[in-house]
């Protein structure tokens, strides 16, 4: 099952990522089948080929929550955003008086 994710690339404290379609149980520096732009969360900007990804998601390739909730940021996707990082549920004060 193709994927599509980000890929980190540049130096450590720099980091900026690349938006590619590559196997979903593959490495995150391993290959990939195509290149679809580039997100620096430093400088919050990036480009992204809005074409290119709606073939492959036509196609099948489906994106991970963080790359879905930037495709809804950049108006490529009309859908809600996926919540990423799970919420930590708070205990219930057991004998509160």
């Amino acid at each position: 099952m193709l994927a599509i994710k980000l890929k980190p690339v540049g130096k450590k404290h720099q980091k900026t990522y690349r938006v590619v379609v590559a196997e979903k149980r593959s490495k995150l520096d391993g290959r990939f089948v195509a290149d679809l732009g580039w997100v620096n969360p430093h400088a919050d900007t990036h480009h992204i080929d809005g074409e290119k990804v709606t073939e492959w998601i036509k196609n099948g390739a489906q994106p991970t929550p963080s790359v879905h909730n930037l495709l809804v940021k950049a108006g490529i996707i009309n859908a809600p955003k996926i919540p990423v990082h799970s919420v930590a549920k708070k205990k219930k004060e057991e004998g509160a008086a």
